[in-house]
């Protein structure tokens, strides 16, 4: 059973807070599907939240689960991230690495370096998926370009650059959402990688799709959504044949 669009989201959010959610994707690849993924927003204490990324992808004889978590502060629409980890285990070598945001003293640490790491601070930093939360806040606003410097886990500082495309309707295992479509812009045109918000749902990223030299490396399909903070009144609830309505 899924949530209508209309009852996807409690008809009054507190004013400055950010929709708490669980979201469930499917990982294809060629129209097959190769794996899931989860994203979870939940909120610690006031202004203070975790947003986790939780994936599994099987692919011939190649495996890959990783999870992702980022901390943040939320405040006046401004995400700033204190600090991101990422454990990641499967074909080749496994990974786990922090990296942390001391906005105070205004420097950036990493698990893989003994000193902080010599970038440029910014108060613009953000992390590997916080900058996902700061799109949806953007696209909020009516804004159609957004860039980021995001500290990679090599320690280097990365601009990511994205625009507006334009809105269109795409379907989904949810239902057929109309979406805003988000481009990210790379220095070349060998990768490719697009994303798709849809407003009604408070602009959750519903699908993403990368490529690169025009081929497809993999898409990602929301497949269910839900609401877990408390609302005010009970959702609708529909089946899939009502529903109509996101990582980089």
């Amino acid at each position: 059973m899924l949530l209508c669009a209309g009852a996807l989201l409690p008809t009054s959010l507190i004013a400055g807070e950010l929709t708490q959610y669980q979201a469930s994707y499917d990982i294809l690849r060629k129209g097959k599907n190769h794996g899931e993924a989860v994203r979870e927003l939940k909120k610690l204490s006031d202004n203070n939240y975790e947003l986790t990324y939780h994936s599994n992808i099987e692919w011939m004889i190649f495996s890959d689960s990783r999870e992702e978590t980022s901390k943040f502060t939320y405040k006046d629409g401004k995400v700033t991230p204190h600090h991101y980890n990422m454990v990641r285990t499967g074909t080749g070598p496994d990974k786990d690495y922090k990296i942390d945001f001391d906005t105070q003293n205004k420097v950036v640490t990493s698990s893989t370096s003994e000193y902080p790491l010599k970038c440029e601070w910014t108060d613009e930093f953000q992390d590997a998926i916080s900058y996902q939360v700061q799109v949806r806040e953007g696209l909020k606003k009516g804004e159609t370009n957004f860039s980021f410097p995001l500290i990679d886990k090599k320690g280097n500082r990365r601009d990511y650059n994205f625009e507006v495309t334009g809105t269109e309707m795409i379907s989904l295992p949810i239902g057929n959402v109309e979406a805003i479509k988000v481009k990210r812009l790379y220095d070349n045109d060998k990768r490719q990688a697009l994303a798709w918000f849809a407003p009604e749902m408070d602009y959750m990223l519903v699908r993403m799709w990368k490529g690169e030299k025009g081929m497809e490396q993999f898409e990602v399909q929301m497949n269910s959504f839900t609401v877990t903070q408390p609302v005010a009144a009970p959702a609708a609830v529909a089946d899939k044949s009502d529903a109509s309505v996101e990582a980089l």
